[in-house]
């Protein structure tokens, strides 16, 4: 075999690798973006649950008037839109808001004891639960992209074909602090 024959496999090779890292780079891309639809998903079930709940405790807060308008606040800062990444500050401000509306109705025997209440904390809590899930799910696909197009030598074809590192989902500082509620 001649020179010309070696460097045509080697070129070969190089083509058919180029083409199997490039697919695998874009089928863990395309994971990460289902699952950042996923985190979607759950976001949109909670701002849609949360009107209902609203309402329910409407009646019995009725001292606790700031605390129905953080949530109120909260909810019209996350619809201004943006995809999940760009809302999280907006998104965490929201649930720190449930938290302290659901700590305040702690002290209100009447509504604790409300069907529909019940129903929509259980519904909120599960889909809390889902959005936590999500997000973790999108952090494990999103460190298994940045790990791909970091290794070597992977890395040169990412790099080459204009695949870019993805962020991820940080809890916020607001976050690890514990809930204050005020009487």
């Amino acid at each position: 075999m001649s020179l010309t024959n070696y460097i045509l496999i080697a070129v070969g090779f190089l083509a058919i690798w180029l083409a199997i890292t490039y697919n695998v780079l874009v089928r863990m891309r395309m994971r990460t973006k289902e699952a950042l639809s996923d985190i979607d998903v759950q976001l949109k079930r909670r701002f849609d649950l949360i009107p209902n709940l609203i309402e329910s405790v409407k009646g019995y807060v009725k001292h606790e008037r700031s605390v129905l308008e953080n949530v109120t606040k909260a909810r019209a800062e996350v619809a201004k839109g943006g995809n999940p990444l760009e809302r999280a500050g907006a998104e965490n401000a929201l649930s720190e808001t449930l938290k302290t509306l659901f700590a305040v109705a702690e002290n209100y025997p009447d509504l604790k004891a409300n069907a529909n209440f019940l129903d929509l904390q259980r519904e909120l809590a599960d889909t809390e639960n889902k959005i936590q899930a999500s997000r973790r799910f999108f952090n494990t696909t999103a460190k298994d992209l940045n790990t791909k197009i970091q290794s070597f030598p992977a890395n040169m074809a990412a790099k080459m074909l204009g695949f870019k590192e993805i962020e991820f989902f940080k809890t916020g500082e607001d976050e690890k602090e514990p809930v204050k509620v005020s009487f």
